[in-house]
């Protein structure tokens, strides 16, 4: 089953933008905290940005500034908006959705391949 569905990957030049979204069922968007995540070859995941249970945002460092994650509650989609494009960004992002509940599992989408020449 595919819950989370990622798109707006690509190819850019150093600099460049994207914007990436992630469309979710309503029961999940409603209540899961939304967040990015990226893993590129060789590193570990790691959380690019995300939604916090107060509805407030947090970044990686190495992206502050450059990306911004905004949702849009009538779609249910949640966005990654990534400028100033750099070489490092290059990873598979993966659209991530964790429950209120330990009970329930952590959702991830399939991943979008994003990769920035320089």
């Amino acid at each position: 089953q595919v819950q989370l569905v990622e798109s707006g990957g690509g190819w850019v030049q150093a600099g460049g933008s994207l914007r990436l979204s992630c469309a979710a069922s309503g029961s999940i968007f409603s209540i899961y905290a939304m967040g990015w995540y990226r893993q590129a070859p060789g590193k570990q995941r790691e959380l690019v940005a995300r939604f916090t249970s107060d509805s407030s945002t947090n970044y990686a460092d190495s992206v502050k500034g450059r990306f911004t994650i905004s949702r849009d509650n009538a779609k249910n989609t949640v966005y990654l908006q990534m400028n100033s494009l750099k070489p490092e960004d290059t990873a598979v992002y993966y659209c991530n959705a964790v429950p209120p509940l330990t009970k329930l599992a952590t959702l991830w989408g399939r991943g979008t391949q994003v990769t920035v020449s320089s």
